[in-house]
């Protein structure tokens, strides 16, 4: 570890500035699918009709913008699981979970005593999507659909943290006009 990141530990602030790398993503990525699996085998009934239908799993929001346009800082990182719609019944959208990013860069977040790096909300929505349909054509399809869900989620950059081979790709950037 750095001197940098040594300091940025103890560093105890509103939002951190640092820039966020594919490392870090992959991090999230980690964070996300650890939790899904959590709650999956929790929630066998969600894990049965859900665990096979996931599509993207992303970084949303502030955190995404500022990996985009490195502007707005990071308070905390918002991660959402997308998952085609099952006939059946949605993916539960109120569940949110939080995790903890860890010892790291970006230090604590100055109203979170009970963790040592910044918090990670993580959410989970199923959205239409055909099998053959492509999934990044769907998220965006939803993202600009209007629908109260997505309408937070459109006004800022939306990155890809899973699968693997996509990470880092801007599927939504609604500050490119900038």
């Amino acid at each position: 570890m750095t001197e940098h990141e040594q300091t940025a530990l103890k560093t105890v602030t509103e939002r951190s500035w640092e820039k966020i790398e594919q490392h870090h993503l992959r991090r999230l990525a980690e964070i996300a699918i650890g939790d899904l699996d959590d709650f999956f085998q929790r929630y066998p009934e969600h894990g049965g009709r859900y665990r096979d239908l996931l599509m993207l799993i992303c970084l949303c929001q502030g955190a995404a913008g500022h990996f985009v346009h490195r502007d707005r800082g990071v308070k905390d990182f918002d991660v959402w699981a997308f998952f085609r719609k099952h006939p059946e019944k949605p993916f539960p959208a109120r569940r949110h979970a939080k995790g903890d990013f860890g010892p790291s860069r970006f230090g604590p977040h100055l109203n979170d005593k009970c963790h040592p790096g910044r918090g990670v909300d993580l959410f989970g929505r199923s959205i239409p999507c055909e099998k053959g349909q492509d999934p990044y054509d769907c998220v965006r399809e939803w993202l600009a659909s209007g629908r109260p869900s997505s309408r937070k989620i459109a006004k800022s950059s939306v990155v890809v943290i899973h699968p693997e081979e996509e990470v880092g790709r801007i599927i939504w950037d609604p500050g490119s006009a900038r």
